[in-house]
């Protein structure tokens, strides 16, 4: 599951590899896409999946590249992180990757404005494919910088509610809320104090949460991060004040942060068995599609319901939107074999066969819309609930940066400050962080 992958590196450390690809070789896609793909030759895929299930996954993906094109054979490398795959991006050598994938979508900025990554355009265009009507809105939009398409989706994954349907029953609940004020009333019937501390937590908003972290929360606002000069728009889009206005009153509303933290502080972890909604500590969790299996695996004495995440009031119409993220692919500029590169990396995109059977075998949202709607996924009926998200026009994602993903580390800095209580003025905050982000991506150009 990239999903777990992705989500233990934390966002810092993240931005911190981005160093690394300032460095990386440039200029160089042209020269490397002379070669011939008809002929015999031997391709480098490095990927990140490191679970025997998922390694197995992309081996059964790579065989059937190799079997429509028995010409083409790919040396499979695995359990590289984007240090390790950036460092080769920047060396070149014939060990390095000629494909590269990656659980890091924040780092697209970073991949196309340095040239690490060769620009894709050009080899759409030339097999006459489409990426507009080929991938989900969200997914086109997060795999490409400035016009510039250096990366491509390689599943993806989508956030959504998870609910306990028995403790929904026993507060009275019938369904799963679709407004956030729907979600906040709900939220505080859950809620079950035990002293100082809760016997069960409708749900648990502070941003160190398991996944609730700000784009998260976001991106069931529809925000614009950036305006067309590229500055940030966090103090002028409502949205931001909404979306910072609704987790702080959570905050508030379900005991404060205080005890929120020290409740927290002494629940499992989110990669773990005794992860608390597991666990029937907290009813209701935000959350990606891979918790579904984690969940069940756990054998809950609950039953486990899915639904999209709440919507702002006055956007109920977009009920059923989410926040899309995900694997990316790309090919090396340093690449020599650029043009058996592509034949690979188109295959493993956007043939719609190998893109399900790659989902099903590591169970992923599917990432072209004819593969989100192919007969031939199998899932649990509550997965549906994220096809559906990844193929919403209405779903979001966060948008590339010249310097990756440091915009939104800035982003949830602030929040902490503020949920916490540090940071009281919260238009001034957002002003601040404003200028904070536009001044790091000055520097960054």
């Amino acid at each position: 599951m990239p999903g777990i992958s992705r989500k233990v590196a934390t966002a810092l450390a993240a931005s911190a590899s981005l160093a690394l690809l300032t460095t990386a070789c440039t200029g160089q896609s042209s020269s490397g896409a002379s070669d011939d793909a008809s002929k015999d030759t031997t391709i480098n895929f490095w990927h990140a999946w490191s679970a025997p299930g998922e390694i197995a996954g992309v081996k059964a993906l790579v065989a059937g590249f190799e079997k429509t094109h028995p010409n083409i054979h790919v040396n499979i490398v695995a359990n590289m992180t984007d240090d390790k795959i950036n460092q080769a991006l920047r060396s070149g050598g014939d060990k390095a990757p000629d494909v590269i994938s990656s659980f890091t979508t924040n780092n697209v900025g970073k991949f196309c404005s340095s040239g690490a990554l060769v620009d894709l355009n050009p080899f759409f265009k030339k097999a006459k494919i489409d990426p507009a009507t080929t991938f989900p809105k969200a997914m086109n939009e997060y795999t490409q910088f400035d016009g510039n398409r250096c990366t491509v989706p390689l599943l993806g994954d989508a956030y959504g509610l998870y609910y306990n349907k028995n403790a929904f029953e026993k507060a009275g609940i019938s369904s799963p809320p679709k407004t956030w004020s729907e979600f906040e009333a709900d939220a505080k019937k859950l809620t079950v104090s035990k002293g100082d501390s809760y016997s069960q937590l409708g749900f648990m908003p502070t941003y160190h949460g398991w996944e609730t972290t700000t784009e998260h929360y976001f991106g069931q606002f529809s925000p614009t991060y950036f305006d067309s000069s590229g500055k940030s728009t966090l103090a002028k889009d409502p949205a931001f004040t909404a979306g910072f206005t609704l987790q702080k009153k959570l905050v508030d509303e379900l005991g404060g942060y205080q005890k929120l933290e020290k409740y927290r502080s002494k629940l499992g972890d989110e990669w773990g068995p005794k992860h608390p909604f597991h666990t029937g500590q907290v009813a209701m969790q935000l959350d990606g599609e891979w918790r579904l299996g984690m969940a069940e695996d756990a054998k809950p004495d609950f039953k486990i319901g899915v639904a999209p995440l709440p919507v702002p009031d006055d956007q109920a119409d977009q009920y059923g939107k989410g926040y899309i993220t995900g694997t990316i692919a790309g090919i090396a500029a340093t690449s020599k074999k650029q043009n058996a590169a592509w034949e690979l990396v188109k295959y493993m995109t956007t043939d719609t066969d190998a893109v399900v059977g790659f989902a099903n075998a590591i169970h992923n949202v599917p990432s072209t819309l004819a593969a989100l709607k192919s007969p031939k996924l199998k899932y649990d009926p509550r997965f549906k609930t994220f096809l559906d998200i990844a193929s919403n026009p209405n779903s979001t994602t966060t948008p590339a940066s010249i310097n990756g993903g440091t915009y939104l580390v800035t982003i949830q800095q602030f929040g902490y400050d503020y949920e916490s209580g540090k940071a009281k003025d919260l238009k001034a905050g957002l002003r601040t962080t404003a200028a904070q982000i536009d001044t790091d991506i000055a520097q960054a150009k």
